[in-house]
Parts: C-alpha cells; structure tokens; sequence
C-alpha cells in the first residue's frame, strides 16, 4: 500500500532553466539524483509529456540495486515537472508522483518538490533524507557557472 508523502523546499543559486535541464537530462540525473553511497543507469529518458524514463539505482557498498520507471505527466518549461513513478519490485507495490515546482527568486530558483504514494515499506524518513542528499547534489551541479 502506498501512503507515505514527502515535501522539500531549497533555494539554489542558479536560473530554473539549469534546473529544469537537470531534473529532465540523463547525463545529469545520474549526477545528481542517487543519494549518497549510490549510482545511477538511465536506461531510458524521453522527457515529454507522455513520454518515460527507465532507471536503476544501486548500492554501492552492498551491490544491490533497484529499478523503477515512470511516465512525464506535466512539463512546463522553467516552471513546473510532473511524473509517475512505480518500483519494478513487486514488494514495493504502487505508483508514486513526484511534483517538482520552480520559482525565479532574487538570488536563484526557489524549488518545491512533493513525492505522494511512497511504498509502506519505505521509512518516509529515508526518503526524506535521501531527497535532501540529491539536492545536495543537484546544488553542485547547477550552481557553479564555468566559462568555457
């Protein structure tokens, strides 16, 4: 059953094109997303509305990974990303949604982020922490501007 449900909010120094770009480009993701002591395969990455992505997570340290995929459901550009997600593990049952909402703000992007529908088995306090690893991450990537 899925009932768990998280809710992040930063503020990153850079413009919500460069996050947009990130959150829906493969290359990034796996830079960005995996929490800590993790890495990333993108099998898959069509961001369009109706379009998919395919993507495997795995543990480092332990070697055991986990796939999951979803569909994009609402991209406003700069603006607003919203999409399914559902565990290829049978133990963990259910789909997820993800809405990650960009405001330009003084000093950057203000960015919102709502995960409804988390499996049961998962600690909502994992997810949560895991959540705030990959902005971390994604804070990293976005923020510096390197001239070529």
């Amino acid at each position: 059953m899925a009932t768990g449900t998280v809710r992040l909010h930063r503020v990153l120094r850079a413009t919500p094109d460069r996050v947009y770009r990130a959150v829906l480009t493969a290359d990034a993701v796996v830079k960005w997303l995996p929490p800590f002591g993790f890495t990333c395969t993108v099998h898959h990455l069509d961001a369009r509305v109706g379009g998919g992505f395919r993507m495997s997570f795995h543990n480092f340290s332990s070697g055991k990974g986990h796939s999951f995929g979803g569909e994009y459901r609402e991209l406003v550009p700069e603006t607003r990303i919203r999409y399914s997600d559902k565990f290829d593990d049978p133990g963990l049952p259910g789909e997820m949604e993800t809405t990650i909402n960009l405001k330009t703000v003084l000093c950057g992007t203000e960015i919102d982020i709502v995960q409804t529908g988390i499996p049961e088995v998962i600690p909502v306090e994992m997810c949560y922490l895991g959540w705030q690893e990959s902005l971390v991450q994604l804070a990293q990537l976005v923020e510096p501007v390197i001239p070529d």
